[in-house]
């Protein structure tokens, strides 16, 4: 009997002893497994960070390509907004072209104008100077007459009025613009005189005017008469 109590004690424990390894491979294995699946958990969510911001990323390229077609695209609207503002219309074209034929007419007409007023101004002192050439021979002989008048008829009434006469002429002649050609004791000049003689005179230098024989007149910048005179040899 002791035996066999023995036996049963030593086949209890042993059955216990195996009980508690089993028990102790399924907590192994139990806390394996729960390590695994925490392991597993962690990787998922590190691949759910990396796929989030990998999602961002792609995102935010995909903003700023937008940013940029968007860019691109007012660009092209501006240039196309420049061109159509160099473009011009018909009706624009066909104005600024009366403008410029207008212009060109006004400064024509402008031109035109001028050269008129040049022509006449230069008819006129071609006209006036012939008439100033008709009446300096009237001139001339209105100065023989009152040369030749004696000192003691001087004062007689015709000789007067004939004097007063003279000087009117003059006097109308100079408002003109027709003046005489200043000639003794200048130094000849062939543009102003006509030297008809030579004379001899010590009181004068070689060249220089001695006497006038014939007055000489301008009228304004040009030469009616030149003025005949004898020069010192």
């Amino acid at each position: 009997m002791p035996e066999d109590i023995k036996k049963e004690t030593i086949d209890n424990e042993t059955a216990e002893n195996k009980a508690e390894e089993i028990e102790i491979e399924g907590a192994d294995e139990e806390s394996t497994q729960a390590a695994e699946e925490a392991k597993d958990t962690d990787m998922n969510e590190t691949e759910s960070d990396d796929d989030a911001s990998t999602d961002a990323e792609a995102k935010a390229d995909e903003k700023a390509d937008e940013k940029a077609d968007d860019k691109a695209d007012d660009k092209s609207d501006e240039k196309k907004g420049l061109f159509k503002k160099k473009k011009k219309d018909k009706k624009d074209e066909q104005i600024e072209e009366l403008n410029d034929r207008l212009k060109r007419q006004m400064a024509e007409f402008e031109n035109f104008r001028k050269r008129s007023e040049k022509e006449k101004s230069q008819m006129f002192d071609m006209g006036a100077k012939t008439i100033v050439e008709k009446i300096l021979p009237v001139i001339d002989n209105f100065e023989r007459g009152l040369a030749a008048v004696p000192d003691d008829k001087k004062d007689d009434p015709f000789i007067t009025g004939m004097d007063k006469v003279y000087k009117q002429m003059l006097t109308e002649l100079d408002a003109a613009g027709v003046k005489p050609i200043e000639c003794v004791g200048q130094e000849f000049d062939p543009d102003f005189h006509n030297a008809v003689m030579q004379v001899e005179n010590d009181e004068l230098e070689s060249g220089t005017v001695a006497q006038e024989l014939q007055k000489g007149y301008m009228y304004k910048d040009s030469v009616v008469r030149h003025s005949m005179v004898s020069v010192v040899q």
